[in-house]
Formats: C-alpha cells, structure tokens, sequence
C-alpha cells in the first residue's frame, strides 16, 4: 500500500507540475534559455521549496513556511491555508473575512468553490478533507482557478506522504518499544548472577561487568532516535559479549571483523545487537563444548554488509520461514522484529536473509544502503 500511494503521488506531481508549466509559460518571459526551459526551471525550483514545510504536515508553522513559495505558484495578491477547523496563515494579507464562508462550503461539499475574489480548493488525505488553500485576486481569472485546484491536488499529495512518514514513525516507535520488551530477562538474571560471583574473588572484575551492564541496558533503553551508527550498535554488541561471556567463560569464542569505512553508517537503532543475542541464546546455549560468533561488516560499494554466524546447533529452515512471515511465534529474540524494521525503511530487499540447518549452524546477513533518502 505504501509503494503504491507513493506510486500515486509521484505520478500526481508529475501531472501537476505539466500544468502549472503551461501556466507559467503565460506569464514568464525573462532569464537565460528558452521560456520552456525557464517555465520548468522555475515552477520545480519553486514547488521543491514549498514540499519539505509540506512533508511536516499541516500545521500553522508549516504553512507559514510554505505559503511564500505557493503564492509564487498561484500568482495570486494573496493565499492561505487552512485546517479542518479555521485558518492556519496568510501571506499577502489576512482574507479570512472574505473567505471563511467559502472555506465552510469546499470544507462540506469537498469541491473547489469560486465567489468574488476568493477562489478556495480542498486539501485532502485519503479522501478525507482536512483543509483548504485559498487564492484572493483583484479580478480571478479561470486559469487561476484552474491552477489553484492542481496546486491544492498537488498539497495533498505531499500532506499524504507526510501521513504515511508520521505512521512510518509510529509503527518504528511500537516495534522498538516490542523489542526492548523482549530483552531476555534469562540474559538479565544471568549477566547479573555472573557479576555477583565475582564479587567475592575478583572485586575488580565485578565493577568493570558491573559498568558494562549499565552501558549496556542505557543503550538499548535510550529513549530518543530510530537510528543510531553501526559504531555505537557495535560498541552495544562488545558490551554484551562481555556480559555473556563472563558467564560461558572459554565456551564462548567471539570474532570480529569491521571495515573502518562503514563505522560510520547510519542504520536502525537495535537491529544488529537481537541478532548477535539470538545467536547466543539459540545457537551456542544449547551446543555441548566451545562455540564461536563472528561478526564482520563489510564495504560493499554503495551498501553495507553485516554478517553474524555462529557454529551452534543450527534449526530447521522452514521453522525460521514461518517465523520471518508472521505464521507461527518463534523464540528467537527480535528476529521477526528486526527484518520488518529493515523492509520498513529501506524496502523489502532489505529484509535479513537467514542460512541454517539442523547441526549447521546459523548465519544471518544484513545488507544496509550507506545512503537512504529519510535516514540520518
């Protein structure tokens, strides 16, 4: 659904941006270049400055932002925005005496409407009106009222796409507020019975797992950021390998290989440390003798790669298909979690790739884009 109403709103820009050209060819004759080239230059450098006030939502701040740029498109003496519930801002002059009882008709009928001077077209979301751009001239032509009516389908649009980051957010916000909740108390209760055996015969020792656990659960608990650097989720999964083994003792081998270039590259907060935790809990708790995790990230050109593997007592490919689709739970802490975030935000050919067998072990791959419009 998201692909496709983002399919939807490009597709509107483009109609709308060949219309307002058009209009702007009537008007526009100066600079460098043929007016065509003038026309296109101006009306996408112009409609580019109104869209990132637009994708914050419909607020008075951000139509203060925007109306200076969408005055500029309409070419109107004055234009507002509205709410479902009054005015928001004005640039040109406060029209809200002449218009309001116009603004009252396209807000119920949900169609653009002309009286006098005042020209107003609906904004809406999904097919629910939730405000109106509104367009004050001297003497209103129909082309204007025309071009007002693609400027406000063309609002909508970005006010959608606003919508659609809003609930990106939220659903983020929930699944990392799942996964916290499935920190595995086994892992508390252990590294904590670890610490305390220390007490009494390495004191030393005791204080350092002691500051490492709090690093540890400050991090995974931070309350602020979608995103962090794989340096810091790093510097995470060091603290917890510490943890655990503290508690394995020599059965837990632990081999790491980063790429400096990559220390640097943004990805989702929590989506590496659950898989290195998955592999200690499901793949080396189990395994009689020594077991080994290795973690290496790679350069890959444009993307990424992070690789966990360990050499643990594997599972059955299809329970983890089940499990990576939604149709059976799993124990595996965060796997589900993890490759829905990933497909969230970059796309589904993102999701986390999972190789295992019985006996086999476990290696899970992570190919993250080392740029990506929205993640900072």
């Amino acid at each position: 659904m998201t692909d496709l109403l983002l399919l939807a709103a490009l597709l509107l820009a483009v109609v709308v941006t060949a219309l307002l050209v058009r209009w702007w060819l009537l008007g526009r004759r100066t600079g460098l270049g043929s007016p065509e080239e003038r026309a296109t230059y101006a009306t996408l450098h112009t409609a580019s400055l109104a869209a990132p006030a637009l994708r914050g939502g419909l607020t008075a701040d951000t139509a203060s932002r925007a109306l200076p740029h969408l005055r500029s498109l309409l070419g109107a003496r004055t234009v507002g925005l509205t709410d479902s519930h009054g005015p928001l801002a004005w640039t040109g002059g406060d029209a809200w005496e002449h218009a309001g009882s116009v603004v009252a008709e396209v807000l119920d009928s949900g169609r653009p409407q002309a009286s006098g001077r005042v020209i107003v077209a609906p904004l809406t979301v999904e097919d629910r009106v939730v405000g109106t751009i509104v367009a004050v001239d001297d003497d209103p032509s129909a082309g204007l009222a025309r071009t007002a009516t693609e400027v406000a389908r063309w609002v909508s649009s970005q006010l959608e796409l606003a919508e659609l980051d809003a609930s990106r957010t939220a659903l983020m916000e929930a699944e990392l507020r799942a996964l916290r909740a499935q920190i595995s108390p086994h892992f508390i209760y252990n590294s904590l019975g670890a610490i305390a055996s220390f007490v009494r015969t390495d004191p030393e020792r005791a204080r350092d797992l002691l500051l490492e656990f709090a690093d540890f659960t400050r991090y995974s608990f931070r309350q602020h950021g979608e995103f962090t650097t794989l340096a810091e989720e790093l510097r995470s999964i060091e603290r917890y390998l510490v943890l655990e083994k503290a508690r394995f003792g020599d059965r837990l081998r632990v081999v790491t290989r980063v790429a400096p270039e990559v220390l640097n590259v943004t990805v989702p907060f929590l989506s590496v440390q659950p898989l290195v935790e998955n592999a200690v809990r499901h793949g080396l708790e189990k395994k009689d003798g020594t077991g080994t995790i290795t973690v290496i990230a790679e350069d890959a050109s444009a993307e990424c790669v992070i690789t966990i593997e360990d050499d643990g007592v594997g599972s059955d490919p299809e329970t983890v298909r089940d499990a990576l689709s939604g149709r059976t739970g799993s124990p595996s802490v965060g796997l589900a979690n993890v490759d829905e975030r990933l497909r969230t935000v970059y796309g589904n050919d993102h999701g986390i790739v999972v190789e295992t067998g019985i006996g086999l072990g476990t290696k899970v791959t992570v190919r993250v884009p080392k740029f990506a419009p929205g993640v900072d």
